[in-house]
């Protein structure tokens, strides 16, 4: 028999509309509305909406923004707190062909000035909220973009910038519009700028591809049925919220908003509506544990919690099971459309003694679902680590959650790139099952006579004294070591009684001497809106000291 063509498969199966649909995770919604169009979409305080509703207002939003001249490839910036309109934003936008631009509402006047400019943004949604900071950016623009006001009426009326008020826009645009998906799912849905520590921030351009598949990853990754409750205590800014406001919708869930985030209102909007899934920084998840014990009974309903950012002590692990809420720890990157790792728990943890147990969650874990390449490597050689626990290496990232590239930014993205890898900037060690275990950024690793330190190794150490809530560790220069660990730390209610010698003291009956911080530092840590430690503005601290 004559050998078929290496050909065989290919030969009259062609792409076409039958059988490829571009992946967006805008057909979340729409299935969604149609299958269960009286479900509660979004609750904020009194205000309910089903998601026939919900999706009604997308479309008119959508429909409106065409109508005043956003066409496919704009940018459509947002300067919103976690509302009902940031939401509808991140799927009308992408509806209208446009490229959302979801602003971090702490930033300054003239870092927000200089992403409108950067991506070129066309329209700006703002909450009068933040009307001061916004009004000082659009000044130092020469060809501002229109503005759409949003009023909210959880918090006093702030000025009003632009021509255009928010709901008489909607009551414009057509409740049946027809959207289009993207051409290619390769097209930008959103741009996310990194934070500039040093200089102007970076544009992360995210694809449709990439949103839908790390959307689903959030279901597989928390086991998600049908019809979830999410409180939104993340920002939605931070990443388009990981890609969880796509991930409820696709589940038919309820967006339970909440404008600030406070202890209180948490835990009692957890007990009201009953949610099921929430993410938070450690900070916040200390926040909650430093609440009064009333407001902190147990859960009698199953709660899961996804924290980021730095690992979570072992004493905030205990303190959150105890609540009855089960945490997921991961790790991610703007770059990586938020979480690109989980720390997936294993049964036979559930033997181990409490310390080591919370040891094992608190590593970065394994590659998330959707992710396709997961590795610790030497840097220069792009050669993996050995899995021995003890070798650091730098964390790499590849797949289809990871971002097209830096706007505007060639030489920036060839370089995250190099090697058919992105680089994360992370040190980690490679644990024999496979976890991942992050050690530092590779920008904030102390050198002290040569050798190399670990600041989270020291932070984690800190943290287990009972005074103290958060801590953060870099290097301080010393003429004869090159550098010595300092630590910033704050402490818990009712704590400061605490001297900087017992703390020190204390970090020598587990540290090797030279890890022992030499100056110990009270202040309430400098963080983002997302709860990372911005550690530049306390290493320029220390350096003065």
């Amino acid at each position: 028999m004559e050998k078929a063509s290496g050909k065989l498969f290919e030969q009259h199966l062609e792409r076409n509309e039958a059988n490829y649909v571009a992946l967006s995770p805008l057909t979340f919604i729409e299935r969604t509305a149609a299958v269960f169009p009286e479900h509660s979409a979004v609750i904020y305080g009194e205000l309910e909406r089903s998601w026939a509703q919900t999706y009604e207002r997308v479309r008119r939003l959508a429909s409106a923004l065409r109508a005043h001249g956003v066409e496919r490839g704009d940018t459509v910036a947002v300067m919103l707190a976690n509302t009902p309109e940031m939401l509808e934003a991140h799927f009308a936008v992408p509806m209208a062909g446009a490229v959302l631009n979801a602003l971090d509402v702490r930033q300054e006047a003239r870092a927000i000035a200089f992403i409108l400019q950067d991506s070129e943004a066309n329209v700006l949604i703002t909450d009068t909220e933040f009307a001061q900071t916004i009004e000082k950016a659009l000044d130092t623009l020469s060809s501002p973009p229109l503005v759409i006001d949003v009023d909210d009426s959880q918090v006093p009326a702030g000025e009003r910038l632009g021509k255009l008020d928010y709901e008489a826009l909607l009551a414009e645009g057509d409740p049946a519009f027809t959207w289009e998906s993207p051409q290619d799912e390769w097209d930008a849905i959103a741009v996310n700028y990194t934070s500039g520590t040093t200089g102007n921030p970076k544009g992360v351009v995210y694809h449709h591809r990439g949103a839908y598949l790390n959307a689903v990853s959030h279901i597989l990754v928390w086991g998600m049925a049908q019809q979830p409750v999410y409180l939104w205590t993340l920002p939605m800014f931070d990443c388009n919220g990981w890609c969880f406001p796509w991930t409820i919708t696709a589940m038919a869930g309820t967006h339970v908003c909440m404008r600030q985030v406070r202890a209180e209102a948490v835990l009692e909007a957890i007990r009201r509506y009953r949610v099921s899934y929430f993410c938070a920084s450690p900070a916040v998840l200390n926040t909650l544990l430093a609440a009064p014990a009333k407001l902190r009974r147990k859960f009698h309903h199953p709660v899961k919690v996804m924290t980021a950012a730095a690992a979570p002590a072992a004493s905030v692990i205990a303190g959150i099971e105890a609540m009855g809420i089960e945490l997921t720890h991961v790790y991610g990157l703007t770059e990586a459309y938020g979480p690109a790792t989980v720390c997936v728990r294993q049964p036979q943890w559930d033997t181990q003694p409490p310390a080591q147990r919370a040891r094992l969650k608190a590593r970065q874990g394994v590659r998330y679902p959707m992710l396709e390449g997961l590795m610790v490597a030497d840097p220069a050689m792009l050669e993996p680590v050995p899995k021995d626990g003890r070798t650091i290496g730098e964390v790499f990232l590849r797949g289809n959650t990871v971002m097209k590239g830096y706007l505007k930014s060639t030489l920036a993205t060839d370089e995250a790139f190099a090697g058919g890898w992105f680089h994360t900037g992370d040190l980690a060690i490679w644990h024999a099952d496979g976890y991942v275990e992050i050690k530092d950024r590779s920008k904030d690793i102390i050198t002290a006579g040569g050798e190399k330190l670990s600041s989270l190794e020291i932070e984690s150490v800190l943290c287990q004294h009972p005074a103290i809530m958060e801590a953060a560790v870099v290097g301080r220069h010393d003429d004869q070591w090159g550098e010595t660990p300092c630590a910033f730390v704050s402490l818990k209610p009712q704590a400061d009684d605490v001297s900087a010698e017992e703390i020190i003291e204390f970090c020598r009956q587990s540290l090797a001497h030279s890890k022992v911080p030499k100056t110990v530092v009270f202040c309430e840590l400098p963080k983002t809106a997302n709860g990372k430690v911005q550690k530049f503005k306390l290493r320029a601290y220390a350096w003065r000291l």
